[in-house]
């Protein structure tokens, strides 16, 4: 065996509240003013939840609109007040008490973000890695890609079911490679274990409980040449009783899921999270320039696998550095050659990003970061960082 864990948890969890919180505030004051500088971290506990950190901008919120924006972000997610949990067993949206602390962004800051030419500088100093595969189809490992299947499937199930099951769920998926070359050659041979835990409500039997999950495990999708359900070891509701759950018994923060939001632990991460912040802040746009780079690689038959570091210093426009590391598998063109096309070929300047993904026009009728928040901040198909709108390019490097 040689195995490989990830681990995805549902927009019900305390820590991905805080984070569709946060980038419901994002979505709010960018679409009313684009400019907006956002950086608002959000903690939640019990019935109560505090927002702080920096904001510039001409949209003027108050308290009730902070209030409406939490509570309608809660009822999204599910804790809307019409499942059969108790108030002592999970979170009513009407018992939320909101404090904001937020103060104005530092002008040492700004006078480095919006310079006099209109062009933005990073938002910070920081490293960001994206990574892509051939394991999937979207281009990602196959343990979070599967991780994400179950949990997506089974948090669907809650909110349509919400007299059975609650939304504070995990899921945690092992892959068997069988030896490290396969593991290093993107060859998946079946998943090992499944890990699942929903809350469900008092008075249903475990062992029903255990059955409605491994149905909807059954019927989420798994590929059936890796999961085996005769073979593959299940866990679920592993302590059993499960039904306190949600930030009444947990606490959240932004930032917590950096793990989740990415690459299952497969790829390294940067230093700081997405969710709260505005797109001049690198940890966000970075992270989406360095997965388009490393999907375009490894999607041109360039390499099995990448990985791409780009680093920005605070009220620079272009980035530091780039690095591109296939870990052996490129094909045509080695890592230092790729490192070369991608500095060429890309501007990765604040304003390139911003333009490049939309950035600066979050709505319904494009996207949302709180979506985001709720999903993943990459490896969703829909995302304007993820589409493969440059494949071309990689023609003269001896791409596919």
């Amino acid at each position: 065996m040689y195995l490989f864990t990830s681990e995805v948890v549902s927009p019900g969890h305390p820590d991905k509240c805080a984070d569709i919180i946060a980038d419901s505030i994002v979505d709010r004051l960018i679409i009313e003013d684009s400019q907006s500088r956002v950086a608002s971290e959000v903690f939640v506990a019990g019935n109560h939840v505090i927002i702080g950190g920096e904001v510039t901008s001409k949209a003027n919120l108050s308290q009730k609109d902070y209030e409406k924006i939490v509570k309608d972000a809660f009822i999204k997610i599910g804790y809307d007040g019409t499942s059969s949990f108790s108030k002592e067993e999970t979170l009513y949206p009407d018992d939320v008490k909101v404090q904001v602390l937020l103060n104005q962004q530092s002008p040492d800051i700004n006078q480095g973000v919006d310079q006099e030419d209109g062009e933005i500088g990073a938002g910070d100093q920081g490293i960001m890695f994206g990574f892509a595969s051939d394991e999937t189809a979207d281009f990602m490992p196959s343990a979070i890609t599967y991780a994400r299947v179950l949990c997506d499937k089974v948090y669907h199930y809650a909110l349509a079911h919400n007299h059975k099951l609650g939304v504070d769920i995990k899921t945690q998926v092992t892959i068997d490679y069988e030896t490290k070359e396969n593991f290093e050659n993107c060859k998946p041979q079946k998943i090992h274990t499944i890990v699942l835990s929903a809350p469900s409500v008092e008075g249903m039997d475990i062992v029903k409980v255990r059955e409605l999950l491994q149905g909807l495990i059954n019927d989420s999708g798994l590929p059936t040449n890796l999961y085996n359900p005769q073979t593959t070891i299940i866990h679920l509701n592993p302590t059993g009783r499960y039904v306190n759950h949600g930030p009444l018994h947990d606490s959240g923060l932004t930032g917590r899921k950096l793990i989740v939001d990415s690459f299952g632990g497969y790829a390294p991460i940067g230093g700081g999270a997405q969710s709260s912040k505005d797109y001049t802040k690198v940890d966000r746009s970075g992270l989406y320039a360095a997965r388009y780079i490393a999907k375009h690689i490894v999607a041109a038959g360039l390499a099995k696998k990448c990985n791409v570091q780009l680093s920005y210093a605070i009220g620079v426009i272009k980035p530091t550095s780039v690095a591109v590391d296939t870990f052996g598998t490129y094909t045509t063109i080695d890592d230092d050659k790729l490192s070369e096309f991608v500095i060429d070929n890309f501007s990765l300047t604040s304003n390139w990003l911003t333009k490049k993904f939309g950035l600066d026009k979050p709505s319904e009728e494009t996207f949302l970061y709180a979506d985001i928040a709720s999903r993943g901040q990459v490896g969703q198909s829909d995302y304007s960082w993820e589409k493969l709108d440059s494949l071309e390019l990689s023609h003269d490097y001896g791409g596919d």
